[in-house]
């Protein structure tokens, strides 16, 4: 709108003139006929004219003229006028404007001319603007025909230059930053780039550059490149280990680094250089000067007192300019490695001469050089003649002339093959037999500085042993291939290395195949169709891959075909394991058929105990019963008997009691055998265990004249048991000896006490047990009528055995065939601690 407002205003002004002229001129004529036409200017109209006065700029004379000649001719006269005028006046306007776009014109051609007149490109970026102007001549940098090419700067520069002129325009556009860099196009073209923030605008200015401005840019650049250089100089210098230094001609130090202010014991580098510290003595700093004096260099290994230490430095300096450069290397450690050298050369010559193979080294005249005791006895040798440093041919001369050497029939060509090992690179080795029957290894190796080295081993035991050997991998093989087991050896990679025909039999593999040296895990897929048992494969694979924890393995296969396989692996010194495999299937068939038969005779026996359990339990009641009227027929309250019924009654009454113990037993054997036996235990008197013992078998000893001797320490005391049971061990034991005792013999009963046993012991002298009933002594119901005037049913040695045993003690026979047996039982004295040491 404002802008319609200013071109509105223009056109009034512009017609201002001419309305004031027309107006004046015409008012008389244009008056009369306005008021014969036209009403009159009404006060309504003023606001319009003020404004029109407004746009054109009329003084208060002009809009009074105005005013009356409206007021004569009307509004829309004036208004005509008025038009017409405007356009006159934006004419002579347009007009003025063309002339002065036309002068810009000519005074920007000719800025253009003079900004242009050397090459240059600009390029300029508006505020908010990323697309760039680029004006100047492109083809100064590129020939590529888009100028905005020219804004790939790695196009026309080399990687680094490009790289710093990105960021360089970069940090102009972002933040205004100016810059001015000197460089150098991929084409060699030395050129200048500036960068400048201008009125909103980023604008950089490349030229390139030439005459006086490129000598000063490559000077300045040389500059710029020998200040680094400089300063990387300096830099290294400073931190170098090594003490260096500069002096002035008259010999003032000039330069020192750190180093050197640390060898020289100064404070600092500045206190090196004002006191003018010396690192050498006087003589060596004498004989420096004397050889850079004489336009030399100087170098020396010198002996130099650095921190109280004596150390060796190599010293250069050289002069340079008006004055001189040095440098000390420490070369402690080189000369102490030196030494090093030198005795480590000497111990191995020593070595050498210890050794027993013959070395012998020629240098590079082929001149015998060093040789150890070895050779010289190996060949013979005189010692004058080898300390004389023989060459080569003269001493296989004289090796030959002792007929020494391999006969040749061209010696001197044979020995110059030998000879062309000093013209070789790589060692070589051969065999030389000699006439004397002897074999010599001979290693020929070239030496880094020239000559060669020879090397004489006598392999004639070697190559004895070697075919012994050999032989004897024969003998192997064949007891190998004609062996019945299956054999297979893994080497530690866990491929067959060897095999034998029934291993390929056994498994139904292909000898060929197998003769590749497949791995195991190869062997288990080709023998997967007869066993095909994963668990066992990998065992098998475990224990031929297996690197530590190498042990024995056993195991048996079931395969598919029915037979049975007896397998085992055998780790072997080298790190192989040996495979074998055994056909055990009839074995296995045997051992099953004994197995099953085992357990019908283990059913059978437990039967057998079953079915005496329960008789006893039957056989119980009605004994019971008997013993009870027994009792009452005896009892006086129920009358009285007649000598031959008292007698009667009394044979059933022993009987009954006897059967009675005996049902007792089995019982307890069974109770004990089923595991449900438990012990009561408390302190046992030893003494009064063995009285009541003795006390139910007296009347045994009175039919049979027996006599019962007992063997006790009164102050023998007690231990923790069962005390009926041990009272019924050792009425059992002495019913045993009584049992097998002839008449009018004696019964020893003893018991004594060690650190942790109460030890009880029967001893009769009847005919004793054979060996080969002894060991059938424990069994149930086995009873020997060997010397015994009466056969038992062979409970009493069992149950000893068991009540013994379910104490935690053992029981022991020892028996002589004719002289006697004897019962010993050990008891353990402390239950309690026994039991805890069991669980």
């Amino acid at each position: 709108m404002s802008g319609v407002i200013a071109a509105m205003r223009r056109s009034l002004l512009s017609c201002t003139s001419l309305a004031r002229n027309s107006l004046i001129a015409c008012g008389t004529c244009l008056g009369t006929a306005a008021l014969v036409s036209v009403r009159p200017a009404h006060a309504s109209d003023l606001p319009l004219l003020q404004t029109i006065a407004t746009f054109i700029d009329l003084n208060h004379q002009e809009i009074a003229a105005l005013t009356t000649a409206l007021s004569l001719l009307g509004f829309s006269v004036v208004a005509a006028i008025l038009l017409m005028g405007t356009r006159v006046r934006a004419a002579r306007n347009e007009a003025r404007l063309r002339a002065d776009i036309q002068s810009l014109q000519a005074e920007a051609d000719r800025f253009r001319a003079l900004l242009f007149a050397e090459p240059q490109i600009l390029i300029s970026w508006a505020a908010g603007d990323n697309r760039p102007q680029i004006s100047g001549d492109t083809a100064l940098l590129m020939s590529q025909d888009s100028p905005q090419r020219i804004l790939a700067f790695g196009t026309w520069l080399p990687p680094e230059p490009a790289l710093q002129m990105d960021h360089a325009v970069d940090a102009l556009r972002e933040a205004g930053e100016g810059f001015l860099l000197n460089l150098t196009t991929s084409h060699g073209h030395a050129v200048e780039a500036m960068g400048r923030a201008i009125g909103g605008q980023a604008i950089v200015r490349i030229r390139e550059l030439s005459g006086l401005r490129r000598e000063l840019a490559e000077t300045n650049l040389r500059h710029k490149a020998l200040l680094e250089e400089s300063e990387m100089l300096r830099g290294f210098a400073a931190a170098a280990p090594w003490p260096i230094w500069t002096k002035r001609a008259n010999d003032g130090l000039l330069y020192a680094n750190a180093a050197y202010a640390r060898a020289s014991e100064a404070a600092s580098v500045a206190d090196a250089i004002d006191r003018n510290l010396e690192l050498l003595d006087r003589g060596d700093r004498g004989d420096m000067d004397r050889a850079l004096h004489d336009k030399a260099a100087f170098t020396a290994r010198l002996p130099i007192v650095v921190g109280g230490e004596r150390r060796f430095y190599d010293v250069h300096a050289l002069n340079v300019g008006g004055g001189s450069v040095g440098i000390a290397i420490d070369a402690s450690e080189a000369t102490a490695l030196s030494a090093a050298l030198v005795r480590m050369a000497e111990a191995h010559r020593r070595t050498l001469d210890q050794l027993s193979s013959g070395v012998a080294v020629f240098d590079g005249q082929r001149r015998l050089a060093f040789y150890n005791d070895s050779y010289r006895r190996l060949w013979d040798l005189d010692r004058a003649f080898l300390d004389s440093n023989p060459d080569d041919s003269s001493v296989l001369d004289r090796l030959r002339a002792a007929r020494k050497l391999p006969e040749q029939p061209d010696f001197r060509a044979w020995k110059a093959k030998l000879h062309e090992a000093y013209r070789a690179v790589e060692p070589e080795k051969d065999t030389w037999y000699l006439p004397d029957g002897r074999a010599l290894s001979v290693v020929t190796t070239p030496n880094p500085e020239g000559g060669v080295t020879y090397l004489f081993d006598d392999v004639t035991e070697s190559l004895e042993l070697a075919r012994r050997f050999d032989g004897l991998i024969r003998v192997q093989r064949e007891t190998l291939d004609n062996l019945a087991e299956a054999v297979a050896v893994f080497g530690s990679n866990g491929r067959a290395q060897l095999f034998n025909p029934a291993f390929a039999r056994m498994w139904k593999l292909s000898p060929d195949a197998l003769r590749e040296q497949p791995h195991i895990e190869t062997v288990e897929a080709w023998c997967r169709p007869l066993f095909d048992e994963g668990a066992t494969w990998r065992t098998l694979r475990e224990a031929i891959t297996r690197i530590d924890n190498r042990v024995e393995v056993s195991l048996k296969l079931e395969r598919k075909d029915g037979s049975v396989l007896d397998c085992m692996t055998m780790p072997l010194p080298d790190g192989a394991t040996m495979l074998t495999f055994q056909d055990i299937t009839d074995t296995e068939n045997v051992e099953r058929a004994l197995r099953e038969r085992n357990e019908a005779l283990e059913t059978a026996d437990q039967m057998k105990v079953d079915f005496v359990h329960h008789v006893s339990y039957e056989l119980r009641s009605p004994l019971t019963t008997i013993i009870g009227f027994a009792h009452l027929l005896n009892d006086p309250t129920t009358g009285p008997l007649v000598p031959k019924q008292a007698e009667y009654l009394n044979y059933i009454t022993t009987s009954t009691n006897s059967l009675f113990a005996l049902i007792n037993n089995i019982l307890d054997l069974a109770t004990i055998d089923a595991g449900a036996m438990t012990l009561e235990l408390g302190p046992v008197d030893i003494r009064k265990t063995i009285d009541n013992a003795a006390e139910g078998i007296q009347d045994r000893l009175a039919r049979d004249r027996i006599e019962l001797k007992v063997d006790v320490d009164p102050n023998i005391g007690s231990f923790v048991a069962d005390g009926s049971r041990v009272v019924q061990v050792l009425y059992n034991l002495l019913a045993n000896a009584v049992g097998f005792s002839p008449q009018d013999a004696t019964i020893t009963l003893s018991a004594h006490r060690t650190e942790h046993n109460v030890v009880f012991a029967v001893t009769d002298l009847g005919p004793g047990i054979p060996p080969d009933v002894k060991d059938k002594v424990f069994d149930w119901f086995e009873s020997h009528s060997n010397g015994s005037r009466h056969r038992g049913a062979g409970l009493g040695l069992p149950l000893v055995k068991s009540f013994v045993e379910l104490h935690g003690g053992r029981v022991r026979v020892d028996s002589i065939v004719g002289r006697g047996t004897t019962v010993t039982c050990d008891f353990p004295i402390d239950q309690a601690a026994h039991r805890n040491a069991a669980e």
